[in-house]
């Protein structure tokens, strides 16, 4: 019950804050792109339009929930909000999953709103599978954003290694093909770094096979590779709560 309260709470904040107005420009930035792509793209305008288009408002998604994640939860350490809460009869645990549910429900909403534009170009059923992904990822990113808003306390830390994380997780795939590519040679510092690069990418969740732009242009993907995509991120949204909550409930407020 608690919990649900200070959810809606957080919904409320996010609604009275610049967030909707952000997204609104976002996705009018996005609309922007499309039509100068469809001026100046001479073949395969829409698979263009569509690409570049869908991967701008995930990006923009992103990185909207993860600074309203930040700034909320700075805010509310410096209003002196969180003594208050916890001043009251609230467990930790019902404070922190409160507010998690919350900023989680936003990125749903901020992914329903990115996959409406995404209709122009792609068959229903593939937005629908990328608008679900979305929200799964910005749900995993707000599950971040909190633990290192918990972690490292301060503002622009929290928000640096958010915003790595997001940016390793998702080119780790890349990186991993090009060290064990052909063209590496076949040396001891290769293969430490080889090593070094798969280490990572056992510590980070494969964001780069969810929210996928070939799903709009060239059709939905399979459930069950779909379903294990997202199981993926549930699991490291999980051990992200659990390293969060274990963090908030010693530390000293």
């Amino acid at each position: 019950m608690h919990a649900a309260i200070l959810a809606r709470f957080v919904v409320l904040e996010a609604r009275r804050s610049g967030l909707p107005w952000l997204v609104a420009a976002s996705i009018a930035a996005g609309l922007g792109l499309a039509a100068f792509l469809s001026q100046v793209a001479v073949t395969e305008s829409l698979e263009l339009q569509t690409a570049i288009v869908a991967a701008l408002l995930r990006a923009c998604g992103v990185f909207l929930v993860a600074a309203q994640v930040v700034t909320s939860t700075q805010r509310e350490r410096d209003d002196k909000g969180l003594e208050l809460m916890l001043s009251l009869p609230l467990s930790r645990s019902a404070y922190y999953l409160g507010r998690l549910a919350g900023f989680a429900a936003c990125g749903a909403v901020v992914a329903a709103c990115f996959a409406l534009p995404l209709l122009l170009w792609s068959p229903p059923q593939a937005v629908l599978l990328w608008a679900l992904s979305l929200g799964a990822e910005t749900a995993l990113m707000a599950a971040a954003a909190m633990f290192f808003s918990v972690v490292l306390v301060q503002l622009v830390p929290a928000a640096a290694a958010t915003a790595g994380m997001y940016l390793l997780a998702r080119s780790i795939g890349a990186i991993q093909a090009i060290a064990g590519g052909p063209l590496a040679e076949p040396s001891l510092p290769q293969q430490l770094a080889r090593w070094s690069v798969d280490a990572v990418g056992l510590l980070l969740p494969r964001l780069d096979s969810v929210t996928r732009t070939d799903w709009l242009i060239y059709g939905s993907p399979a459930l069950g590779a779909y379903g294990a995509a997202l199981a993926g991120l549930a699991l490291y949204a999980l051990l992200l709560v659990a390293a969060g909550l274990f963090d908030f409930h010693r530390r000293n407020l």
